[in-house]
Order: structure tokens, then sequence, then C-alpha cells
């Protein structure tokens, strides 16, 4: 039955250790830089900017258009006016009129001229009467029918196109399109870094006060068996009649005040611990255990290089995006003025369309193809260039200002985090000291205490200070951290 026991606590130490995996500082870099949500977000704009530049280039190639449309009109397209078509269907019976009304006068003319007799010319008359209503007939069914050969029967009209216009010179909008679509590229790409910059610096931040806050832990622990066993030694003399019971109250109070500031610890690692999950893209409840939190000293070495300055200038992201938007505003300057340049395009394409205008407008679909070439030039916009020109030009003016202001800014941080490093760094050397101190004046108190000539207030104030000492190397050690880690962030080199 032990076995069967000693199995089954040693199978569920295994499963506990299995579930709470092990984080080195690197595990958790990786891990943020993967599935980090606001980097994450980064990256994909990345993508978005890879597409636009794409989408930029394609303005070299020709354009391929296709058209296609049916319109209905009232009344038919007419190449003859209403006057054409009205002597057309009375054709027969102008001409008529004309050629009668001039018969009758040369009749009259050789009649009074003795040349016709009388009763001959009424014989002709009589004649023209008879068959001018047949003439008149035939002659308006002639114009009618030239009328109706001229119709285009056009209200209904169905066509289609496809056409092809190549760019050939658009005053340089092209290239200037393709160098800021380029740009993007590079500023997101440039985003993305400054942002992994933040984000590793949150996580280096996040583990390392998480493990210091372990550290701190520990040491609340052994700091709370000090003060229990000192409780113990008290009221055993107290039993004895050696102490007082003050003292007993004196000790008891040190053990409440050791416990909660241990609940207060465990509770900040916790947090910590979530925060960190966080920056990971773990779950928050996931029980994780650090690499360096079992370490009872900080690793504090930093080999940093030599010409901060000169690091930070090439390094920092941040620098790299103003340099991004000086060019975009040089490139919308060139994009601005291209628009007022002349544009040429050559054009070609074949149209279909159904009645077909190049067959005297025929009931069916027919076409032909065409080839040009468009020039497009500006000729009044009442300034509107000047302006916008201006308005680039001083939008780039601005972007370089920012830049020099931020080499400025940038100087300034590199020698602040520099300064704090070696100040913290100073802190550090002393707390050693003071801990050392503090390590022997607890024994001498220890000892003292045992031979009768240390108080238990001594004791407790020797235990105190102990504790203080312990607390002030781990704030120095993880302010070391720190500032390295603020150094590292203001060289762009994390």
């Amino acid at each position: 039955m032990k076995k069967i026991i000693t199995i089954v606590l040693l199978l569920g130490f295994i499963l506990a250790i299995r579930a709470q995996q092990v984080y080195s500082l690197q595990d958790c870099r990786d891990l943020a830089l993967q599935q980090n949500k606001q980097l994450s977000i980064a990256k994909l704009q990345v993508d978005v900017a890879k597409d636009l530049h794409n989408s930029a280039k394609t303005k070299y190639l020709p354009r391929v258009d296709a058209i296609a449309g049916y319109t209905h009109f009232s009344r038919e397209i007419s190449i003859l006016n209403h006057e054409q078509k009205n002597g057309l269907s009375n054709l027969g019976s102008n001409l008529t009129n004309k050629v009668g009304t001039e018969l009758n006068s040369q009749v009259s003319d050789l009649v009074e001229q003795g040349l016709l007799p009388q009763d001959a010319a009424q014989q002709l008359s009589n004649l023209f009467n008879s068959s001018s209503s047949s003439l008149t007939q035939a002659g308006n069914n002639i114009g009618q029918s030239i009328r109706d050969a001229f119709r285009t029967n056009t209200r209904n009209i169905w066509v289609g196109s496809v056409m092809v216009t190549q760019p050939i010179y658009m005053g340089g909008a092209i290239k200037a399109t393709n160098e800021m679509a380029r740009i993007g590229e590079n500023l997101a790409q440039n985003t993305v870094e400054s942002r992994q910059q933040d984000v590793l610096f949150s996580v280096d931040n996040a583990y390392w006060l998480a493990v210091s806050l372990k550290n701190k832990q520990r040491l609340a622990k052994d700091y709370l068996q000090l003060v229990k066993k000192l409780n113990d030694d008290v009221h055993k003399m107290i039993a004895e009649g050696v102490a007082t019971r003050s003292d007993g109250l004196k000790v008891d109070v040190g053990v409440n005040t050791a416990e909660v500031t241990l609940t207060q610890v465990e509770n900040g690692v916790s947090i910590t611990k979530m925060a960190l999950c966080e920056l990971c893209g773990l779950p928050l409840n996931k029980d994780i255990m650090l690499k360096d939190e079992d370490s009872e000293t900080l690793p504090t070495y930093y080999n940093a290089p030599q010409n901060l300055t000169d690091t930070a200038y090439y390094a920092r992201p941040e620098l790299k995006k103003l340099q991004n938007m000086i060019e975009m505003g040089r490139q919308s300057t060139r994009l601005v003025r291209s628009l007022y340049l002349p544009h040429i395009a050559l054009t070609g394409g074949i149209m279909v369309s159904n009645p077909n205008p190049f067959n005297g407008c025929e009931q069916k679909f027919g076409g032909a193809w065409n080839i040009g070439v468009l020039l497009q030039v500006p000729i009044l916009n009442w300034g509107e260039s000047k302006y916008r020109l201006r308005s680039t030009r001083t939008m780039t003016s601005i972007a370089q200002l920012q830049l020099d202001d931020a080499k400025n800014m940038i100087a300034l941080q590199v020698e602040q985090s520099r300064f704090k490093l070696v100040e913290a760094e100073k802190r550090l050397l002393m707390a050693q000291k003071n801990m050392t101190a503090a390590e022997e004046n607890l024994r001498c108190a220890n000892v003292g205490f045992k031979e009768g000539v240390m108080t238990v207030t001594d004791v407790m104030t020797a235990q105190t200070a102990w504790k203080t000492a312990q607390s002030q190397k781990i704030d120095a050690e993880i302010e070391v951290k720190v500032s390295q880690i603020a150094l590292q962030k203001a060289l762009g080199v994390l």
C-alpha cells in the first residue's frame, strides 16, 4: 500500500513539474515576437504596404478595360432634317406642280406668238393633266423610298468595346507613386522594428521584475522563519521566567508582520507573471516558472558599445521612420508637380455596336479597331499647383526638423541612461557591502541573545536590518538590470 501511495505521489509530482513549464528570458522574447497581438498587427501592416507597393508597380503596364452598354432613345438618330424629310415625302407633288407651271407658261408664250394654235394648247394641257396624277404618285413614292432609305433605326443601341491605354509620360507621377509605395513599405518595416523594441523592453522588464519579486518572496520566507524561531525561543524563555510577556507580544507582532509581507510579495509575483504572460501571448492563468527565479544573484554584467550615440543614430527605428517621412515628403512634392505637367498615353481598342454605324446602321453587330494618342496639358488652375507644392515642401521641412530634434532627444536619452546605469552599479556595490555588515550584525545579535547580553528588541532590530539590506540588494540588482535594458532601448539594440 505504501508503495502505491509513493508511486501516486511521484506521478503527481512529475505531472506538476510538466504543467509548470520553465521559461528563460530568450523563451519569453521568442514567444512575444511570435504571439504578441500589437506586434502581429504591425506585421500585418507590412503585408498591406507590400501589396500597395506591388499595386503601384502595375501603373507602368497598359490598362485594359471592357465596356458594354444598352441605350434606348425616344427618337431615332436622323441623318435628314425635317425640311428634307417633307421634301422627299412630297417629291412627286412638288415636281408635278413645278413642271405644270412651267409647261403652262411655255404654252401660253407659244400661243401669244402665234406659233401654237389654241386648240393644240388645250390638248397639251388636257394631256398633262390626265398624266399628272400618276406622275405625282410615282414621284411621291420615289421620295418616300429615299426617305426610308435614310432611316437609321437607332432607338435601341447595343455597344461593347475593349480599350487599351499605355502611359508614355505622366510627368513623373508613376515613378513618384512607386517610390512612395516603396517608402511606405520601409516605414511599415521600421514600425515593426520599433514595436519589437517596445515589446522586448516590456518583456525584459516584466521578466526581471518577476525574478526580483521571486527573490523577495524567498527573502520573506527566510525572514518569517527567523522571526518564528525567535518567537519559539522567547516563549520558551517566558515559560522559564527568563523573558517577559512584553517580549512575547513584540515577537508575535513581528511574526504577523512577516506573514503579511510574504502574502503581499506572493501576490506581486502572481500579478507580474500574469503581465509577462500577456506580453508573451500566453494564457493569463498559465502557471509558469522562470529560469532565473531560483538564482540568488541576478546577472548584472553588460558590455555596452563604444560609440553609444553613433550606435543609437544607426539603430533607432524612430530615426529611420522620420527619415522615411522626409523621403515621403520629397516624393509627394514630385507627385504634385507631375499633376501639372503634360501627360501622354497611347490608346487603342475595338468597338462593336448594334446598329452597325459602319455599314448603314444595319441591325446586327459590327465594329472597327482604333488607335490614337492622348495628350493632356493643364492650362489654368488658379494657383492650385503653387499652393500644393508649397505645402508639400513645408511638410518635408517639418519632418527634417523633427528628425533633428529626435536626434538631440536620443542623444540625451543615451546619456541619461548611461548615467543611471553607473549610479545603479554604485548602489549595488553599496548594497552588497551593507548586506555583509547586516549578516554579521545579525550573527552577533543572535550570539549575544543566547548569552543574555542582547535583548529581544536588539535581535528583532538586527533581523529587520538584515531583511532591509537583503531587500536593498535585490532592489539594486533589479535597478541595474532595468538600467541596462533602458540603455539598450535608448541605443535601439534590444
